[in-house]
C-alpha cells in the first residue's frame, strides 16, 4: 500500500488508521480521510495520527491504491456514486458495510475493479478484531494479500467466500455483543452473591482472557477442555447441569443462526436497492 483513502471517519476508520499508522504499514501522510460533513472529525484524526483530512473526493482518491469504504449501509450508494468518477481499474476497493454485495459495489462503479469486502468487529478499537474478507474477480493475489496486511494491523484475518460471510457475520461480527451479555449475567450473579463489582469485573475478565489463551494455544477441543475443569460431583459439574437443563448452548445455537438469517435478509434488501442503480459498462 503506497496509498490510502478512507471514506468515513468513523470509530471503524479509526481503528484501522491507528493500526496502520502504529505498526508503520503505511505512511500517515499517504493516508486520506474524508467525510459526509464533520470537518472537527478531520481535524481531530489529522491531529492524533498525522493523516490528511479533506474535503475534496476527487484529491483524496487520487493515486491511490486502496479506498476503503467505511460507511453505513444505507449510506453506500450515496459513496459510490461519489466516488465513482474516480474510480479507476488500479485501484482496489474495501468495504466494511454489512450486507453490500461486491457485485453492487462492482455495478456502480461501473470498471473491472477488484472489490474485497470485509466483516471485522468492534474490537478492532483495542486491535483485537476478528476479521473475514472475500474477493471479487478481478482482485489479484497481490491485492488480497495487501488486504490481509491491512486488517492484520487491527487483529486476525481468514479469508472466505463472499456467500459465508452472513455466518460470519452471526457468529464473529456480533459476537462480542453475545460475550458482552454473558458477562451481564455473571456480575450480576457476582452482585447477588456479595462479590463488590471492582473484585467481580477482574475475575471475569481474567478468567475469559485465560480460556481464550487456553482455547488459542492447546491443541485440545473445547469439549476436552470442559471436561479437564470438571470434577466428578464438583462445583463446575453443578453449575453445568443447570446451563444444560435450561439448553443453553440451544439458545446460542439459534441466536447465531438467527443473526446469519437477519444478516442474509439485509443483504438481500440492500442488494435489491443497489441494483437499480448499477452503471451500464
Amino acid at each position: 500500500m503506497k496509498k490510502i483513502t478512507f471514506i468515513g471517519a468513523g470509530s471503524m476508520a479509526e481503528a484501522i488508521i491507528s493500526g496502520l499508522v502504529a505498526q508503520q504499514v503505511v505512511d500517515p501522510k499517504n493516508i486520506n480521510v474524508t467525510n459526509k460533513s464533520n470537518e472537527a472529525r478531520l481535524a481531530s484524526l489529522n491531529e492524533k495520527y498525522g493523516v490528511t483530512g479533506t474535503r475534496n473526493i476527487q484529491e483524496a482518491m487520487k493515486e491511490s491504491d486502496v479506498v476503503l469504504l467505511a460507511v453505513k449501509p444505507k449510506d453506500m450508494l450515496a459513496t459510490m456514486q461519489s466516488i465513482q468518477p474516480y474510480i479507476t481499474t488500479e485501484m482496489m476497493l474495501v468495504s466494511v458495510a454489512a450486507g453490500v454485495h461486491t457485485v453492487s459495489l462492482e455495478g456502480i462503479a461501473a470498471k473491472e475493479v477488484a472489490v474485497i469486502r470485509a466483516m471485522p468487529n468492534t474490537s478492532a478499537t483495542v486491535g483485537q478484531s476478528a476479521t473475514a474478507i472475500s474477493t471479487n474477480a478481478y482482485t489479484t493475489a497481490e491485492q488480497r494479500q495487501t488486504a490481509i496486511t491491512l486488517f492484520e494491523t487491527i487483529g486476525s484475518v481468514v479469508v472466505v467466500e463472499e456467500e459465508q460471510l452472513d455466518a460470519v457475520t452471526g457468529l464473529s461480527g456480533s459476537g462480542p455483543a453475545y460475550l458482552y451479555y454473558l458477562v451481564e449475567a455473571m456480575e450480576k450473579s457476582a452482585q447477588d452473591l456479595g462479590l463488590d463489582a471492582g473484585t467481580a469485573k477482574q475475575l471475569i475478565i481474567q478468567t475469559m482472557l485465560g480460556a481464550a489463551e487456553m482455547l488459542k494455544h492447546s491443541t485440545k477441543s473445547p469439549a476436552t477442555l470442559r471436561k479437564e475443569v470438571t470434577s466428578p460431583g464438583g462445583t463446575t459439574e453443578a453449575g453445568l447441569k443447570v446451563l444444560q437443563n435450561y439448553e443453553v448452548d440451544q439458545a446460542f445455537i439459534a441466536c447465531i443462526e438467527e443473526a446469519t438469517a437477519q444478516s442474509k435478509r439485509m443483504g438481500k434488501q440492500i442488494s435489491d436497492q443497489l441494483a437499480q442503480y448499477a452503471v451500464p459498462r
